[in-house]
Protein backbone atom coordinates (compact mmCIF):
# COMPACT_ATOMS: atom_id res chain seq x y z
CA UNK A 1 0.00 0.00 0.00
CA UNK A 2 1.08 3.51 -1.60
CA UNK A 3 1.39 5.74 1.72
CA UNK A 4 -0.19 9.45 0.50
CA UNK A 5 2.21 12.59 1.11
CA UNK A 6 1.21 14.90 3.79
CA UNK A 7 -1.06 17.70 1.46
CA UNK A 8 -3.29 14.20 0.66
CA UNK A 9 -4.00 13.54 4.04
CA UNK A 10 -1.92 10.94 5.22
CA UNK A 11 1.39 11.43 7.12
CA UNK A 12 3.99 9.51 7.97
CA UNK A 13 4.51 8.70 11.69
CA UNK A 14 8.50 7.78 10.99
CA UNK A 15 10.80 10.59 12.31
CA UNK A 16 7.77 12.04 14.11
CA UNK A 17 7.68 12.79 18.16
CA UNK A 18 5.15 11.48 20.47
CA UNK A 19 3.96 14.85 20.98
CA UNK A 20 3.51 16.07 17.43
CA UNK A 21 1.47 12.31 16.55
CA UNK A 22 -0.45 13.02 20.09
CA UNK A 23 -1.40 16.51 19.77
CA UNK A 24 -2.68 15.02 16.21
CA UNK A 25 -4.56 12.34 17.16
CA UNK A 26 -6.10 13.86 20.45
CA UNK A 27 -7.58 16.90 21.88
CA UNK A 28 -5.95 19.23 23.95
CA UNK A 29 -9.21 18.50 26.81
CA UNK A 30 -8.50 14.68 26.19
CA UNK A 31 -4.64 14.83 26.66
CA UNK A 32 -4.95 17.20 29.81
CA UNK A 33 -7.48 14.49 31.33
CA UNK A 34 -5.21 12.05 30.38
CA UNK A 35 -2.07 13.63 31.91
CA UNK A 36 -4.02 14.06 35.26
CA UNK A 37 -4.53 10.45 35.61
CA UNK A 38 -1.12 9.75 34.98
CA UNK A 39 -0.23 12.14 37.84
CA UNK A 40 -2.81 10.71 40.34
CA UNK A 41 -2.33 7.01 40.12
CA UNK A 42 1.84 7.53 39.50
CA UNK A 43 1.46 9.40 43.06
CA UNK A 44 -0.35 6.76 44.70
CA UNK A 45 2.01 4.25 43.11
CA UNK A 46 4.60 6.30 44.53
CA UNK A 47 3.04 6.77 48.15
CA UNK A 48 2.12 3.04 48.10
CA UNK A 49 5.45 2.37 47.27
CA UNK A 50 7.20 4.46 49.65
CA UNK A 51 5.14 3.28 52.81
CA UNK A 52 6.56 -0.45 51.72
CA UNK A 53 2.70 -1.76 51.31
CA UNK A 54 1.40 -4.71 49.16
CA UNK A 55 -1.71 -3.96 46.80
CA UNK A 56 -3.69 -6.81 49.00
CA UNK A 57 -2.09 -4.46 52.10
CA UNK A 58 -4.05 -1.52 50.44
CA UNK A 59 -6.92 -3.90 50.03
CA UNK A 60 -6.99 -4.50 54.03
CA UNK A 61 -6.30 -0.70 54.54
CA UNK A 62 -8.85 0.95 52.18
CA UNK A 63 -11.49 -1.51 51.45
CA UNK A 64 -10.77 -1.31 47.74
CA UNK A 65 -10.21 -5.01 46.48
CA UNK A 66 -6.58 -5.82 45.02
CA UNK A 67 -7.88 -6.58 41.48
CA UNK A 68 -9.05 -2.84 41.24
CA UNK A 69 -6.04 -1.30 42.80
CA UNK A 70 -4.10 -3.71 40.24
CA UNK A 71 -6.09 -2.55 37.37
CA UNK A 72 -5.36 1.65 38.76
CA UNK A 73 -2.03 1.22 38.67
CA UNK A 74 -1.70 -0.11 35.35
CA UNK A 75 -4.17 2.04 33.71
CA UNK A 76 -6.71 -0.08 32.31
CA UNK A 77 -8.96 1.44 33.94
CA UNK A 78 -10.46 4.72 35.00
CA UNK A 79 -11.69 4.53 38.80
CA UNK A 80 -14.71 6.36 39.91
CA UNK A 81 -13.35 9.41 42.17
CA UNK A 82 -14.90 7.98 45.23
CA UNK A 83 -12.68 4.66 44.62
CA UNK A 84 -9.41 6.88 44.39
CA UNK A 85 -10.41 8.74 47.56
CA UNK A 86 -10.39 5.85 49.64
CA UNK A 87 -7.12 4.72 48.26
CA UNK A 88 -5.71 8.12 48.61
CA UNK A 89 -6.98 7.96 52.66
CA UNK A 90 -5.76 5.09 53.07
CA UNK A 91 -1.92 5.75 52.32
CA UNK A 92 -2.92 9.17 53.99
CA UNK A 93 -3.01 11.10 51.11
CA UNK A 94 -6.34 13.07 49.24
CA UNK A 95 -6.83 15.26 46.37
CA UNK A 96 -6.83 19.03 46.10
CA UNK A 97 -8.32 21.66 43.71
CA UNK A 98 -5.96 23.81 43.16
CA UNK A 99 -5.85 26.80 39.96
CA UNK A 100 -4.90 25.54 36.56
CA UNK A 101 -1.58 26.34 35.69
CA UNK A 102 -1.58 28.80 32.76
CA UNK A 103 0.55 28.44 28.84
CA UNK A 104 1.74 31.61 28.21
CA UNK A 105 2.69 32.43 24.56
Amino acid sequence: MKKKNKSDGYISPIGRSWDEVEKELFTPEEIAASNLRVAVIGELIKARNERGISQKQLEEMSGVKQPVIARMEKGSTSPQIDTVLKVLAALGKTLAVVPLETQQG
